[in-house]
């Protein structure tokens, strides 16, 4: 599990860090926030911790953004905040939890273990001698490990889960997107192309005027 730390506290940061991977969590940490948005933007993380009054972008103006541009990595505070305003502040934004400093690092980690479980994000789908790891965004095919973008993780999940069954492009953006950035059919068919290459033979079937199948032989 991948864990983006923003802290601006170096010693405080320091002592989250080694304790997160000594758990066998791996951890990115940052000081400032426009390199922790910066990060975000480039990779994958499965849960960021977020100081709030930290250098240049605080982690209030970092969860509006990320959750303004569809963004649902879930996100813990860690703040000295501990105003009223400021806890619904951060609930209001998208936050999934808040923990008011000081805290104990084993509190920290029963937090974490919370969101593994609610958001599954160790859930793993077995096809074909094949993990999927719909959370993580990546498929394990022999021992290789590939990776995906989200919206093409959340597309093979959903055929996945309907294994057989005719899937059109309306049905697809209708369970898949839900925010106002709707996908057009072309982009659609270019999500299932660059999936089709993923694996070593053929599981998308074009059902001609209706849509797609998945299929598990």
């Amino acid at each position: 599990m991948k864990i983006l730390l923003l802290e601006d506290d170096v010693i405080l940061q320091e002592i989250i860090e080694e304790y997160l991977v000594e758990n066998s969590y791996e951890v990115e940490s940052f000081y400032d926030g426009e390199k922790a948005l910066d990060a975000i933007g480039e990779n994958r993380y499965d849960l960021l911790l977020l100081d709030v009054n930290v250098p240049h972008i605080d982690g209030f103006e970092i969860l509006s953004y990320l959750r303004e541009i569809g963004n649902t990595t879930p996100v813990v505070y860690m703040t000295s905040l501990a105003g009223i305003d400021d806890l619904k502040k951060g609930f209001d934004l998208g936050a999934d939890d808040y923990l008011k400093k000081p805290f104990e690092l084993e509190e920290l980690r029963a937090r974490i273990e919370h969101i593994v479980r609610m958001y599954r994000l160790q859930e793993e789908i077995e096809f074909d001698g094949m993990k999927f790891i719909p959370k993580a965004h990546q498929i394990i095919i022999e021992d290789k490990m590939i990776e995906m973008r989200q919206k093409e993780a959340q597309v093979l999940e959903y055929f996945i889960r309907n294994t057989g069954k005719i899937i059109s492009c309306d049905e697809i953006i209708e369970n898949v997107w839900n925010d106002d950035n709707v996908p057009t059919h072309a982009t659609i068919r270019t999500y299932i192309k660059n999936l089709r290459k993923m694996f070593n033979k053929e599981y998308f079937d074009n059902i001609k005027g209706e849509g797609y199948r998945f299929n598990i032989v």
